[in-house]
């Protein structure tokens, strides 16, 4: 007989509500106990799942909502596999009448929420009962709507026929092992375990995402409590994953306990796919801890280094205080004595100094070793603490290099003082000598030359008491007192922390070489004015950048004026002038040139600024060198050299306000041509003066964009290499890792982190914006690197579901996700053209290297092609 399959499956809200939330033993214990159908694990030949309804007095009287949970629940737990070949019903009333069998006919077939195979009836043992079990089965076979053959069994050696005894209980004389209690506690503890594992992944998953949302503290003991509470919480956690494992290896070998028992046991096949259950369970389990274990290893180190990090801050600024204080104090020793006495005291003192000043250099030293191995061991704050290092030594070797000094003119001084000392004595020796030797007995022939003997053998001992070079030993003096008195000002200088305000510097005749201006003839042209006010200003800025270039950068080549030039200016010429020279090259041979053709003719202007358009970006070069050249300057700018340059200039400002010309000129010719553009609006060469300014904007971009790049760290790789710089922004940024279920270590942050893009043809930065005060000036932006997405690997979704500022950059089909929100729609749509403009122009790269391997002209990708 062909068996075909049956779907009864009514669509009831509690059917709804268990596809929500699927039922489990402990939902509904009572009626499970009631035992009015069991699922006792046996199998039919074909692997069919057996369903057995056990005589049951009160069959009839069971609420419908009682039986559908009970029938549902028993259907779900075979495999999906087992279950779509169809369930066997067994339904025992061989006690019972016909009226019990066809109401649990009626029930199932209108009811019983799986597939069903065949239904075997064990008919009413007595005469009567089942007589009318004959003719009542033939009558309303069709009324019990059911596909499926209904087989009337007279006992159960009839239903051995149709499935073997292993296979069955011993009420339906079989030999397979069944208890109702046991098997009801099985499964509440498989589910119990389940909830379990699902609840640790849970406290796991949660307790990441906490870690990765942690801002690291910024003192050594607050770091110390985030310690202590993420190892503890850790450790709680772990203690949790034991416990799940035990619980889950006490339930196997519980489930396992008959085969363990006896040899010739076997374990039915729901048993075996309880034990399978169990055994996933735990590979889930452990699956999930080993994640956690390399999560936390990763942030466990990380919050160690940054204890480490704030300890060593915290003894950075304890031995800096130190330090300062001694240098304040070796600073302030500048008296070099008038006498011995006075010198060996003050030797004395610096002897006290110096050994004051051992234990905190020891400190200095051993803190900057410390700092070395915290950099070779690769602490992820190595731009933090490489400079503190460096600035430990140098304060170390300064203090060591200025007792030493300090000791050399003590000790020229004390020798100095002695010589003096003993000339002073010959002198008074020679005064006692001449007024010793009595006149009256000099009249004498004798008694005159026995005067002049003691003065001959006295004048012998002058060459013993004369000074050794004073004049030189002077002169060092005055230079060491000169060398104080430069040391004192600058101090003080750098003591008051007084800041340079940075203002527009307007040109001042007196900077610029005295030279007639040829008279210009204003046309009644429209914009002529303008144009004069650019070629007057071109005029004075190239006069400006002659004067600097001539009496600045060419005077520091000056043998006459090398001994003003501080150590530390030594060979930085280029540092602190950048390409200024070009700059002025270009401007005096070229450009000026240019627009001063077009002072008849104003519309040919936009021209010049089109033409000269690559020519124009050597202003990119000088302000990416601007912040070395300020470093410079404020390190060197109170100089002697520059305040005697300043004067043979006739300059009343300084360099450095000359030095920001460059940055205000490519400002000016914007002004400009927004001005020229007024003028000439909807005339002739409106379009080339709107696309000049488009240059110049351009510029302005390129240049900002630029000094935002060299303000980049911690990328290993060669930013030059990555195609030109497009775009660059801040955005709000979240990430969305698809790496498989549950893995802690790829969580998603629920807060947006604050990242820095830069936008390149190749590769995307993700940058984290740092700012920090430096030497007392205004904060300075850097920009540390975090990570890169190749142009060539992305995709984009242009929108974002709720948030009309928000889009998606995501590679490896969506594995991972960034949502990415800008601060206004405009802004993101600029972004999104862009990046589009990047992946059309790879596309069609692609698509022309394609065609021409087709075409047979050229491989699709040479060796000496970039892939990406």
């Amino acid at each position: 007989t062909v068996l075909e399959e049956i779907s009864v499956f009514p669509c009831t809200d509690e059917i709804m509500q268990q596809e929500i939330r699927p039922l489990v033993a402990v939902d509904i214990i009572e009626q499970l106990h009631r035992q009015f159908a069991i699922l006792s694990g046996g199998r039919g030949k074909d692997g069919a799942p057996i369903i057995t309804f056990p005589e049951f007095a009160g069959f009839s009287e069971i609420p419908d909502d009682d039986f559908l949970n009970v029938v549902t629940y028993l259907t779900s737990i075979p495999s999906l596999e087992a279950a779509s070949i169809g369930f066997i019903i067994i339904i025992d009333r061989r006690r019972d009448k016909w009226s019990a069998v066809k109401a649990s006919l009626t029930r199932i077939a209108g009811a019983f929420p799986g597939n069903l195979q065949l239904v075997f009836v064990l008919r009413p043992s007595r005469f009567i009962q089942r007589a009318i079990a004959d003719i009542g089965i033939k009558l309303y076979r069709d009324d019990f709507k059911m596909k499926v053959p209904i087989i009337m069994l007279n006992s159960v050696s009839d239903l051995h026929g149709y499935i073997d005894k292993s296979q069955l209980t011993r009420e339906l004389g079989g030999t397979l092992e069944y208890g109702h209690s046991q098997w009801i506690h099985h499964r509440t503890a498989i589910e119990n375990f389940a909830m379990t594992v699902k609840t640790t992944a849970q406290m796991l998953q949660s307790f990441g995402t906490d870690l990765a949302e942690t801002e690291l503290p910024n003192d050594v003991q607050c770091t110390e409590e985030l310690l202590s509470s993420h190892t503890e919480h850790h450790s709680k956690l772990k203690d949790e994953l034991k416990l799940a494992v035990k619980q889950g290896a006490t339930l196997l070998t519980c489930i396992r306990e008959p085969v363990t028992r006896s040899a010739n046991s076997k374990l039915s096949p729901d048993e075996l796919e309880n034990v399978a259950t169990v055994e996933r369970l735990l590979a889930q389990l452990d699956e999930t801890e080993k994640a956690f274990d390399q999560f936390w290893t990763k942030h466990h180190l990380k919050l160690e280094q940054c204890l480490q990090l704030r300890h060593f801050e915290h003894d950075f600024r304890e031995v800096k205080l130190t330090l300062d204080n001694l240098m304040e104090t070796q600073a302030g020793f500048t008296d070099i004595g008038d006498s011995v006495t006075r010198v060996e005291n003050l030797l004395k003192e610096q002897k006290h100094l110096e050994e004051k000043g051992q234990e905190p250099l020891e400190k200095a030293q051993s803190l900057a070793l410390h700092g070395e191995q915290l950099i070779q061991n690769n602490h992820y704050a190595v731009d933090s603490i490489r400079p503190k290092c460096v600035e430990l030594r140098r304060i170390c070797d300064d203090f060591t290099n200025e007792t030493k000094k300090k000791y050399d003119i003590l000790g020229k001084s004390l020798e100095l003082h002695k010589q003096l000392d003993k000339a002073s004595q010959w002198c008074e020796a020679g005064i006692y000598l001449l007024a010793s030797q009595a006149v009256d007995k000099c009249q004498s022939q004798e008694g005159a030359e026995t005067a002049l003997v003691e003065i001959e053998k006295f004048l012998v001992t002058a060459k013993e008491h004369q000074l050794s070079n004073p004049k030189e030993i002077v002169q060092k003096l005055e230079d060491v007192q000169e060398m104080f008195d430069k040391r004192q000002v600058s101090l003080k200088k750098l003591a008051a922390k007084q800041t340079r305000p940075v203002q527009p510097v307007a040109p001042h005749p007196e900077s610029s070489p005295k030279r007639a201006s040829p008279k210009i003839t204003r046309p009644p042209a429209v914009g002529s004015h303008i144009i004069n006010e650019l070629i007057e200003t071109e005029r004075v800025y190239v006069e400006e950048l002659q004067s600097i270039i001539e009496g600045y950068a060419s005077e520091m080549d000056n043998p006459n004026l090398v001994h003003l030039i501080p150590s530390a200016l030594q060979n930085k010429k280029e540092v602190l002038f950048g390409n200024l020279p070009e700059i002025y090259y270009f401007h005096n041979r070229i450009f000026l040139k240019e627009i001063e053709n077009c002072i008849e003719n104003p519309e040919l202007l936009a021209r010049c600024f089109l033409k000269r358009k690559e020519d124009l970006q050597i202003y990119e070069k000088y302000c990416q060198n601007k912040p070395r050249s300020e470093a410079l300057w404020r390190q060197c700018g109170d100089s002697i050299f520059f305040q005697e340059c300043q004067r043979k200039l006739d300059h009343k400002l300084s360099l450095d306000a000359y030095l920001l010309k460059p940055v205000q000129r490519i400002t000016k010719y914007q002004l400009l041509l927004k001005e020229m553009l007024k003028c000439s609006k909807n005339s002739e060469g409106t379009a080339e003066l709107e696309e000049a300014l488009a240059t110049v904007l351009d510029i302005i971009k390129s240049v900002n964009d630029s000094m935002h790049q060299i303000a980049i760290t911690g990328y290993e790789g060669d930013v030059s290499e990555l195609g030109k710089l497009l775009m660059q922004g801040s955005f709000n940024v979240w990430t969305d890792h698809k790496k498989g279920h549950n893995k802690v270590k790829d969580l998603a942050r629920f807060k947006p982190m604050q990242r820095h893009l830069f936008l390149y043809t190749k590769m995307l930065l993700f940058c984290k914006k740092r700012e920090e005060n430096t030497d007392g000036h205004e904060k300075t932006a850097s920009y540390s690197f975090k990570n890169s997405l190749k142009m060539s690997t992305v995709g984009i979704t242009e929108n974002v579901k709720g948030d009309n500022k928000k889009f998606e950059i995501w590679y490896n089909g969506r594995e991972e996700v960034y949502i990415i929100q800008a601060s206004s729609v405009e802004l993101k749509n600029t972004w999104i053209s862009e990046i589009r403009k990047v992946l059309t122009g790879q596309l069609e790269a692609c698509r022309g290297r394609a065609h021409r391997a087709a075409a047979g002209n050229a491989p699709l990708l040479s060796a000496s092609q970039d892939p990406q």
